[in-house]
């Protein structure tokens, strides 16, 4: 029955999607001239009416841990990535944040307009040294206007139980930034995967762990965030399939051999 469910109610919720966005994005053009908290609250009211799509077609809700390690301001927030729910989810928890993105996002018509005008952070993953200049600059310049910003270290969407390298500007960020980093797993992708038609019902986990600490060398933070991370991702992973055994098939079980440590050159960490 409950995969029956998902498999209709993902129907629907992929109707409602693309009709919906596309009404959205529609409406948010003509906010285009007005400040930017205009243009960040309109997507806000788009990425709620996202979740409550998924809660009531689907059966899709998420639950937070480590509340407690949230600071409501200018952090930094090192995230898992595994789904396209974690690119909106980040507006449901906070009121102003910023997302890094790969440049190309940016450059799509509408809705890289949209993108700059809620002065997302556009990263040249090709753009070596100053590219990564560029991306703490903005970042600094995003906390210094007290916001959240929101990265993802892999660069790309990972399947549950797997992981790639995570690229160095995360530890850039780390030191020249003098903002709290804090470490973010969830087992997102068991339930709505890359390309994926059907959405599992459940309950997506996202956790928040406690802020790095400070004045750690670059080896040291890059080891200690990978392993904190996917450590805590692979806990949710294994939780989540024990609970809802319909996901199990997303779940990548088995040695991982995609990802080694840390230390590869390349600036990006961008939703993909």
């Amino acid at each position: 029955m409950g995969g029956l469910r998902s498999i209709i109610g993902s129907g629907l919720y992929n109707i409602v999607f693309i009709g919906w966005t596309a009404v959205s994005v529609t409406i948010m053009i003509l906010f285009l001239p007005f400040p930017r908290p205009v243009m960040q609250r309109a997507v806000k009211i788009w990425a709620w009416s996202q979740h409550w799509a998924l809660k009531f077609l689907v059966g899709l809700d998420f639950e937070i841990r480590g509340e407690e390690n949230i600071v409501h301001g200018a952090a930094i927030y090192a995230s898992k990535h595994q789904s396209a729910w974690d690119t909106y989810v980040f507006y449901l928890l906070f009121s102003d944040p910023s997302y890094v993105l790969k440049k190309e996002l940016v450059k799509i018509p509408v809705w890289g307009w949209m993108a700059r005008k809620c002065a997302a952070i556009s990263v040249d993953r090709e753009g070596g040294a100053s590219a990564l200049k560029a991306l703490v600059r903005d970042t600094r310049q995003r906390l210094g206007d007290d916001r959240p910003v929101i990265l993802f270290p892999e660069g790309t969407r990972t399947r549950p139980g797997t992981h790639k390298p995570y690229h160095p500007g995360i530890a850039a960020l780390y030191s020249q930034c003098e903002a709290p980093v804090i470490p973010v797993a969830l087992n997102s992708g068991l339930f709505w995967g890359r390309r994926s038609y059907t959405k599992q019902s459940g309950t997506i986990i996202i956790e928040f762990l406690p802020a790095m600490p400070t004045g750690m060398k670059r080896r040291d933070f890059m080891q200690a965030l990978e392993t904190q991370i996917e450590s805590t991702a692979e806990r949710l992973a294994h939780e989540g399939v024990k609970q809802f055994p319909l996901t199990r098939a997303a779940l990548v079980e088995g040695p991982d051999t995609s990802a080694t440590n840390g230390s590869q050159a390349g600036s990006g960490q961008a939703v993909d």
